[in-house]
């Protein structure tokens, strides 16, 4: 098991960050921690790297407690936080070397900045770096020991779409070495179209769990369907079936369904059966951006503890900033 927890729970003051979280995870595949700001994904993911102190519960990762293991637990796992100093002085290929000494086995340097490519950068100094090739460096500094497990506290934030892109092409070549991948994302598109399981996190507790697949099919949403026609179309079949008719231009019709696979048999039905033509089909079934919005707590409500939450997140990720500039494994 890569991780396990059970019951674990984490309070800041009266505010309760993580309110008994349960989870097992398995070696290999992408693990995506979504959830609200104020929810809990930065205190956990700061817990199982062994940065903060849990208040109750019990925590496993790779076979170690956190805590009581940190400094066994480090040459297992590779970590990306948030903010990651990265000595503006030296170069890329030096600041893979300074974090190689640190492990007690590593991957050559050269290697590193190749996966992540940045071997066109080895002697750039990294304060000439952009945002996306700094990320990539961190990535690589999680990367140089050669890990199991990996964890990165929303790797993507920030970049343009084409950096986004690069760091997805990492994450997912890291999936096919075998690699264990835990990662927080506020990219709702980005944890559906990576992930193979999806954790969301709402006031501290899982409220959702399973593949992307999995979580939509419990959406409430409807699936949208648009239809071009040629000829006398009588949609009553897809009617009896649930499909409810939103609009009609002309030859354009516009349905919403519960069940679209029934609209689509219905459909097939009404082809063979009326002097009709399609000429146009479109069908959008709903997100998990769609679920995620039915469970999750109004991002803009007036919510006090999920701010006392947030505030205690913000100050727990300081905190391990500060840490992350100490040299050490």
């Amino acid at each position: 098991m890569s991780i396990r927890t059970r019951r674990l729970t984490k309070t800041y003051g009266a505010t309760e960050a993580l309110r008994g979280i349960d989870l097992d995870i398995e070696p290999g595949g992408i693990i995506g921690l979504l959830g609200p700001n104020g929810a809990g994904k930065t205190t956990l993911v700061e817990i199982l790297e062994g940065l903060r102190d849990p208040t109750a519960g019990e925590v496993s990762v790779m076979g170690f407690d956190p805590m009581r293991d940190s400094i066994a637990l480090r040459q297992h796992i590779g970590a990306q936080l948030q903010a990651t100093h990265i000595p503006d002085e030296l170069t890329a290929f030096e600041v893979l070397r300074l974090f190689a000494a640190f492990y007690e086995r590593s991957l050559p340097v050269d290697e590193i900045l190749e996966r992540v490519n940045l071997a066109g950068k080895a002697r750039e100094l990294t304060r000439n770096l952009s945002g996306g090739q700094k990320q990539r460096l961190a990535i690589g500094m999680a990367l140089i020991h050669d890990p199991d497990l990996l964890i990165f506290d929303e790797p993507t934030s920030g970049l343009d779409p084409a950096a986004r892109r690069q760091l997805h092409e990492i994450i997912l070549e890291l999936k096919g070495r075998g690699r264990t991948i835990l990662f927080t994302t506020h990219y709702i598109e980005e944890a559906e179209k990576l992930c193979d399981r999806v954790i969301i996190l709402n006031r501290g507790r899982v409220v959702a769990d399973g593949t992307p697949l999995d979580l939509i099919g419990l959406s409430e949403g409807k699936s949208t369907i648009f239809l071009d026609v040629e000829g006398p179309f009588d949609p009553a079949p897809l009617l009896a079936v649930g499909a409810e008719e939103q609009e009609r231009r002309g030859s354009h019709y516009h349905f919403v369904a519960a069940d679209p696979t029934a609209v689509i048999v219905a459909l097939g039905e009404v082809l063979r059966s009326q002097p009709v033509t399609l000429t146009d089909m479109n069908m959008h079934r709903p997100t998990l951006e769609d679920f995620y919005l039915e469970i999750v707590d109004d991002p803009e409500g007036a919510d006090p503890e999920a701010d006392d939450s947030e505030a205690a997140e913000r100050a727990a990720a300081s905190d391990a900033e500060a840490t992350s500039e100490e040299p050490g494994p």
